[in-house]
């Protein structure tokens, strides 16, 4: 069976050590050692960056043709699994595709949202946080963080100063992460979507707390524009781009990583509405569905399985009690599952960055 090792990774792999940890248990742990020797031989490319498809049964790769964050949103998962089995492999193989496409990044410090496998070459120069690219800059903090990976630490710097310089955009409808070209630098587009709103998590990580709050008051400002988030908006104007909405948890994400980060009561209370605008809208006699149009609120007979990794998880975190979850002990993978923070902060990989620029 073919499947898409980034999705199988950040979601079974990591439920699996996530149980691990939390529950004790062996076989969680035999049962993501198994899996993820499956998925390792997408890695085996010419220029370490890896394949997206691959075979669990024979462990042939397909489609080489990729994106950032189905080459970088795997550190956290395979990094935990090296530590807990004390085989580097897995971390290596994943960081050595990391180095290999940072190794690529435009004269902006940023990457593109498309690239070839075999040869190393861009098939895009779009540089964004959307979708594709996401969760590669995500992993690259949380990852310094988790491992005390140095290497990690200096990718994650680099492409801070580069989203802070040519994708932030101060607009008179506020503050927001565009769309620029990865060499020029110059603005390509004024989208900002669901997705993107996990960037205010990585501010809060990293101490740009008031950054975040600038960015938090325009995600709630686009999830008010109609009682529920559209998957996308045009910042420049506030005109819906794609009305949908599928109860993603990246803007609930974000308000509780402001919430923690702050203190301050009215994050808390956006946090409510958020929670209050699903159960209004998205609730249905058996459970819930998406929306396929915020304006209308027709609803949508779908549902991913994030709502109950992630945008449920949230919802939750937000009224539990304050020792079931700190950010001290736990660092949450970008399915939101839960990895112990516990390891040397010294250890940081076998691969080791090469042609440094």
């Amino acid at each position: 069976m073919e499947v898409q090792q980034f999705e199988i990774a950040i979601r079974l792999v990591g439920g699996l050590i996530s149980a691990y940890q939390l529950d004790g248990d062996a076989r969680f742990l035999q049962l993501a050692t198994d899996l993820a020797d499956r998925l390792l031989p997408v890695f085996n490319t010419p220029t370490g960056i890896p394949y997206r498809m691959v075979n669990l049964r024979t462990g042939a790769i397909s489609k080489n043709t990729t994106n950032p964050c189905e080459v970088g949103s795997m550190l956290l998962e395979y990094g935990m699994l090296s530590k807990l089995t004390g085989n580097p492999i897995y971390y290596e193989k994943c960081k050595k595709g990391v180095v290999a496409l940072y190794n690529r990044r435009g004269k902006t410090g940023l990457v593109a949202g498309a690239i070839n496998c075999d040869t190393g070459e861009w098939l895009d120069n779009r540089a964004h946080i959307r979708g594709g690219i996401d969760a590669y800059y995500e992993y690259l903090l949380k990852g310094s963080i988790l491992f005390g990976d140095a290497d990690l630490k200096e990718m994650w710097e680099t492409s801070l100063k580069g989203i802070n310089s040519y994708l932030g955009d101060h607009t008179n409808n506020g503050y927001w992460i565009g769309e620029a070209d990865m060499n020029t630098g110059a603005r390509t587009a004024t989208t900002f979507g669901a997705l993107d709103c996990f960037w205010n998590g990585c501010l809060i990580l990293t101490g740009e707390t008031d950054l975040a709050k600038e960015l938090q008051a325009s995600i709630f400002k686009m999830w008010t524009l109609h009682d529920v988030e559209p998957e996308s908006i045009d910042y420049s104007t506030m005109e819906i781009q794609s009305a949908y909405y599928m109860i993603r948890p990246e803007a609930i994400e974000s308000t509780y990583y402001v919430w923690k980060a702050t203190g301050q009561k009215k994050y808390y209370e956006m946090g409510k509405t958020m929670f209050e605008s699903i159960e209004k809208y998205c609730q249905v006699e058996n459970g819930y569905v998406q929306l396929r149009d915020v304006r209308t609120k027709e609803k949508w007979d779908t549902l991913e399985s994030f709502f109950f990794a992630e945008t449920m998880k949230y919802c939750y975190l937000f009224f539990a009690p304050e020792h079931v979850f700190s950010f001290k002990d736990y660092v949450l993978n970008t399915e939101a599952h839960p990895f112990k923070n516990t390891w040397d902060k010294n250890w940081r990989g076998d691969y080791k960055m090469a042609n440094r620029r």
